[in-house]
């Protein structure tokens, strides 16, 4: 049977959460004066010089999806003498990198006709690709049915039933359990007449949206990076942008960012799919041991595969955790935990590559949909994470490479 939850609050989990939003508020106010004491004033918001050419209306909700900026992270950037530029894809209507992917899935299912208007799309997700699946249904007259684990941070359900998906959350077992998210949202898609399952990790799809993410960035750039740096999750963002990048320039080297209890980091440095945890053939029933979400993988997805892949860096939760206090102290970055992952790997990138180089890296989602495991002090308390944000980790764990 399907597990639904119960998703009500308590009157101490809504207090700890407006006590850390008071926090973030605080924290982004100093980082602000940070950014405003650092470098010179950006012309007045509301003003206009006459020289900036804005687009034109875009037809819905769709058309707002893509043509993301890059962000220039300033701090990073000092510390490391590189350029550290992040693709801000939380500036997406959807919140989330995921819009790409949803629009896409959506598309090729229409256009195909395995969809209809007034049809159902499903997914097994933790939560940010359901978000954005949700936005586009509802754009195109579908409706939304996503599984997702119960440990993921409860405000993705919450956004899911009030964008009007049908939302089932699930204890957290292995992908060939058959009530892993997965696989109960391809079952709801055998069983409904009409409907369609994403399926995010094997749509190849979702590879071709981020054909699109590395042109962009390739345009953005001028050319000029010498790196691009991802985790993956599904493996589709790293791989389409990996492909487009290197049919442009051959020498861009793309690095992974492995989140800890992820095992991709010895099949790229090693090619064996195994965490340094595990003797290969010993896999655990749910082998991730991390507070991080939508990042890390065990297995090898069809979209990951699609990828060119050069170099490998590992992550752990520690790090993650202080570069997202680090960058909402210091540049107003307020992220979600696998940008934090991304982050940490550039700046790897940088340290081994060198000063005078550009690095490129995703800012997939914020940290809005975070607030109750990644950004809440007393959950990450229960595993002994109390960042520190001072950039002290910059010149010691930051710079390793592994």
């Amino acid at each position: 049977m399907l597990i639904q939850q119960n998703m009500a609050e308590t009157g101490g989990q809504r207090a700890a959460g407006f006590a850390a939003a008071a926090a973030l508020v605080a924290a982004a106010s100093y980082a602000l004066y940070k950014v405003y004491t650092r470098q010179q004033l950006l012309p007045l918001a509301g003003t206009s010089s006459g020289r900036q050419q804005l687009p034109p209306p875009v037809e819905s909700v769709m058309g707002a999806i893509g043509n993301t900026p890059l962000i220039r992270i300033a701090s990073l950037s000092e510390e490391t003498g590189c350029e550290i530029l992040g693709k801000a894809e939380f500036l997406n209507p959807g919140g989330s990198v995921k819009d790409r992917v949803a629009l896409r899935i959506v598309q090729e299912a229409l256009s195909s006709g395995r969809l209809q208007p007034g049809g159902l799309i499903t997914e097994g997700t933790a939560g940010s690709t359901g978000v954005s699946l949700a936005m586009v249904a509802a754009a195109v007259g579908c409706r939304c049915f996503i599984a997702m684990p119960d440990d993921a941070a409860i405000e993705k359900a919450q956004l899911l039933q009030a964008l009007g998906a049908e939302v089932v959350r699930l204890r957290p077992v292995s992908i060939t359990h058959p009530e892993h998210p997965v696989n109960v949202a391809r079952r709801k898609a055998a069983d409904t007449p009409g409907a369609v399952f994403a399926d995010q990790f094997e749509n190849l799809a979702n590879y071709r949206a981020h054909l699109g993410t590395g042109r962009e960035i390739w345009q953005q750039t001028r050319g000029t990076l010498h790196a691009f740096v991802s985790g993956a999750g599904t493996g589709g963002t790293i791989a389409g942008v990996s492909q487009a990048l290197k049919d442009l320039n051959p020498s861009i080297s793309i690095v992974l960012a492995d989140s800890q209890g992820s095992s991709l980091f010895n099949k790229v440095k090693r090619g064996v799919l195994y965490t340094w945890h595990e003797a290969e053939g010993k896999r655990l029933k749910n082998p991730f041991d991390t507070i991080t979400e939508g990042v890390g993988l065990n297995r090898l997805t069809a979209n990951f595969a699609a990828g060119v892949v050069d170099d490998a860096v590992r992550v752990s939760d520690s790090e993650a955790v202080e570069m997202a206090a680090y960058l909402l102290r210091n540049d107003g970055l307020f992220l979600g935990s696998s940008a934090a992952v991304n982050c940490v790997g550039a700046v790897k990138a940088a340290r081994a590559l060198g000063p005078g180089h550009t690095i490129v890296t995703v800012l997939c989602d914020g940290g809005a949909r975070h607030l109750s495991k990644f950004h809440n002090p007393a959950y990450l308390r229960q595993y002994d994470l109390t960042p520190a944000a001072t950039g002290v980790p910059l010149a010691g764990c930051w710079g390793q490479v592994e």
